[in-house]
């Protein structure tokens, strides 16, 4: 059972590379106020905290698990951590997010201990794009889903969308109310993530699966 208003904060750790996940592991052992919990007891942890180099397919994979595991709020502890990043990880459910660079024992206890008590962490260099997505949601009246199994989420899709009709970046961030700095995240995100050559390639491949 998970311990509710007790002292400790029952916290799984997870990571594809075990260097990692015995670093924070080792980080939060002597914590008297975390307590570690085993794969064998994920159903228990209050919180999850996954640690991985950046939010790629891999780690979505992972975070589904641990959600449909049954642990309430998830934190990622990550080494690359941007605008686009701190809008997909929100749209997968996490609670919170940091880079690896500031995970110290006293700064990973306090935002284990925030996110369980419902609260959320994200860098203060990030938390403005946050704001500004939450706007444009609100905007746009919902908040962007990636279709299940399909490999873009509908804010990448409504960007190649743009791109296949002409729009240049200054004109997609105008439309549809980012940064241009977002608008070009958001494309690096998609051909790194598919492995394309660049934005032609990627509305290619968009229109090949019949996404725009």
């Amino acid at each position: 059972m998970r311990n509710h208003g007790g002292s400790r904060v029952s916290t799984y750790v997870y990571a594809n590379d075990p260097i990692l996940q015995a670093g924070v592991t080792s980080t939060l052992r002597m914590c008297a106020e975390v307590r570690l919990v085993a794969a064998c007891g994920v159903d228990s942890a209050e919180v999850a905290v996954v640690v991985a180099d950046a939010l790629d397919e891999a780690v979505h994979r992972n975070l589904r698990a641990i959600q449909r595991g049954g642990v309430p709020r998830t934190m990622l502890v990550l080494g690359s951590l941007d605008e686009t990043t701190v809008v997909a990880a929100a749209e997968a459910g996490v609670s919170g997010m940091i880079r690896r660079t500031d995970a110290t024992r006293d700064n990973l206890v306090t935002q284990i201990k925030r996110i369980a008590a419902g609260g959320g962490a994200v860098p203060a260099d990030l938390v403005g794009t946050l704001l500004d997505e939450v706007g444009y949601l609100q905007r746009r009246g919902g908040f962007p889903r990636r279709p299940d199994g399909a490999p873009l989420y509908e804010r990448e899709i409504e960007v190649l969308r743009l791109v296949s009709e002409g729009f240049d970046t200054a004109a997609i961030a105008d439309e549809l109310c980012y940064s241009e700095r977002t608008v070009k995240s958001v494309l690096h995100d998609v051909t790194t993530r598919l492995h394309l050559r660049n934005r032609t390639h990627a509305v290619a491949y968009a229109m090949r699966e019949g996404l725009i």
